[in-house]
């Protein structure tokens, strides 16, 4: 994610700890296409995974998602579309 950040001009984030991607000024509480989601794991008390969103359906988020795989993993081999719950994201 940082990559495509540098990418596009911006200046931060510059690292790969997803929670850099979701500083409180920027936050929202509905996805929508182009925003970038994170997803919170209880277990380790922070967001720990993000994507892009590509498209909203009535109840599902379609994602591009970075260093994951075909399971779903948050450590994974490469990016992938994925479909995740919008209570999920």
């Amino acid at each position: 994610m940082s990559w495509v950040f540098k990418q596009a001009g911006y200046a931060s984030p510059r690292t790969g700890w997803s929670p850099a991607l979701f500083p409180i000024a920027k936050l929202v509480k509905a996805a929508a296409p182009g925003n970038v989601f994170g997803i919170y794991f209880p277990s380790l008390n922070r967001i720990a995974h993000c994507g892009f969103v590509e498209y909203v359906d009535v109840s599902w988020v379609g994602a591009i998602e970075v260093n994951t795989n075909v399971a779903g993993s948050r450590e994974g081999d490469g990016v992938y579309r994925r479909l995740r719950h919008k209570r999920t994201v």
